[in-house]
């Protein structure tokens, strides 16, 4: 059975940092996307960030790039969001999701696999 696990998320000022983590099991990824996105109340489901676990070339939307980081661990079959300088605008519920390619990374239908989700909140 897959599974992808959040974990790392919590409350923090902004201007703060936060790292979550995303542990996979159930089956090999070798290939997949591993991304990251986030949803706020009322708003619909964004693309964060994505990376290929086998080429480890990362991908970033316009709103986090230089802010956030994406990276895994292939030993421990877990990826990563290190989120830095946060704001507000950056809360949501933050979400791992899995696909296989050939994929669109930036739209969430494309991907097969999704966490629960981790909830991020920044005060101001």
């Amino acid at each position: 059975q897959v599974q992808l696990v959040e974990s790392g998320g919590g409350l923090v000022q902004a201007g703060g940092s936060l790292r979550l983590s995303c542990a996979a099991s159930g089956r090999t990824f070798s290939s997949y996307f591993m991304g990251w996105f986030r949803q706020a109340p009322g708003k619909e489901r964004e693309f964060v960030s994505s990376i290929n676990w086998s080429s480890g070339n990362t991908y970033y939307a316009d709103y986090v790039k230089g802010r956030f980081t994406i990276s895994k661990d292939n030993a421990k079959k877990t990826v990563y969001l290190q989120m830095n300088s946060l704001q507000p605008e950056d809360t949501g519920a933050y979400y791992c999701a899995a696909g296989r390619p050939p994929i669109v990374i930036t739209a969430a239908h494309e991907y097969d696999y999704w966490g629960r989700g981790t909830q991020v909140t920044v005060s101001s």
